[in-house]
């Protein structure tokens, strides 16, 4: 049985890591999970909160309007357009003055949004709609000789009453999906800590020392790779690794993965095909790993 889902891609995956584009559709697509193109979206808001907090309002509430015509609830791959998504569906159709006050905008577009539709990020869709089974079925080389960390990032599980999805203090989701592939995954210090990407516009300094924190304690604990499921946390580790290492004078040498670029690994896909071109951080070590392991 197929599920048919709206991919909502938004502002920072197509244009700066198509690498998780790319994977997340093959792998998506193996599982049997259909993804159809959205029309005329938006940005999902969360940049505008809380500078314009209406304005994030409108522009998620008209996403959510256009998934509604089509009768297709949404997939994000960005944690952050999944959680604004989720929160505006859920505070309008929960406060009917607030959402009767951005219809009256969106009706000058020939949208109303009545609140029919959910959201999910690829996460979610993997474990509750997949699920683990099928995707330890569909594993034709185990990467059982590879040590990886993962990174949840704090978007996909805050706040918890309206995610609804895990739990942000031990969240075990990734881990799971992650063992499915056959790797182990290790744990670490601070697992759940920032990678840092919120604050570069505040402070570049403290931004960088934040993923050094989270590179340092992955290397303790010799993590052939870091495995993320947001593009800014990705864009985080894997842009700036070779930077922190100059600044700081450290070697890490940790590539940094999308988790559907792991799964799709496993899933007997290539590195060419799932993208692995577009990462910053060398792979060939860990790849030849991979080989010397399944051969």
């Amino acid at each position: 049985m197929s599920s048919k889902y709206l991919i909502f891609l938004g502002c920072a995956v197509p244009y700066r890591v198509s690498s998780y584009e790319i994977s997340a559709r093959k792998v998506l697509a193996k599982l049997g999970v259909e993804l159809v193109e959205m029309p005329e979206f938006n940005c999902c808001g969360l940049p505008l909160d809380p500078v314009s907090h209406e304005t994030m309002l409108i522009l998620a509430a008209r996403n959510l309007a256009l998934a509604e015509q089509t009768g297709l609830s949404i997939l994000t791959l960005c944690p952050g357009c999944a959680g604004t998504l989720k929160k505006v569906n859920k505070t309008l159709k929960e406060d009917k003055e607030l959402r009767e006050q951005i219809n009256a905008h969106l009706k000058e577009s020939g949208l109303e949004l009545k609140g029919t539709v959910e959201t999910k990020h690829i996460l979610q869709v993997l474990t509750e709609e997949v699920g683990l089974e099928k995707i330890k079925n569909a594993v034709v080389k185990p990467l059982t000789m590879l040590k990886v960390a993962e990174h949840v990032g704090c978007h996909l599980l805050r706040p918890k009453e309206v995610i609804g999805f895990d739990d942000p203090e031990d969240p075990q989701t990734l881990k799971k999906l992650i063992e499915a592939t056959g790797a182990t995954c290790l744990d670490y210090i601070d697992e759940t800590e920032c990678c840092g990407a919120p604050s570069v516009g505040v402070s570049d300094k403290v931004a960088l020392q934040l993923a050094r924190d989270k590179l340092n304690h992955v290397k303790m604990v010799e993590a052939q790779a870091l495995i993320t499921i947001c593009p800014f946390c990705h864009i985080m580790f894997d842009t700036n690794e070779l930077r922190i290492e100059r600044m700081f004078s450290e070697t890490y040498g940790i590539p940094v993965l999308h988790y559907p670029q792991l799964l799709g690994l496993a899933m007997g896909m290539t590195p060419e095909e799932l993208a692995f071109n577009e990462l910053r951080v060398d792979t060939s070590k860990m790849l030849q790993v991979i080989k010397e392991g399944v051969n």
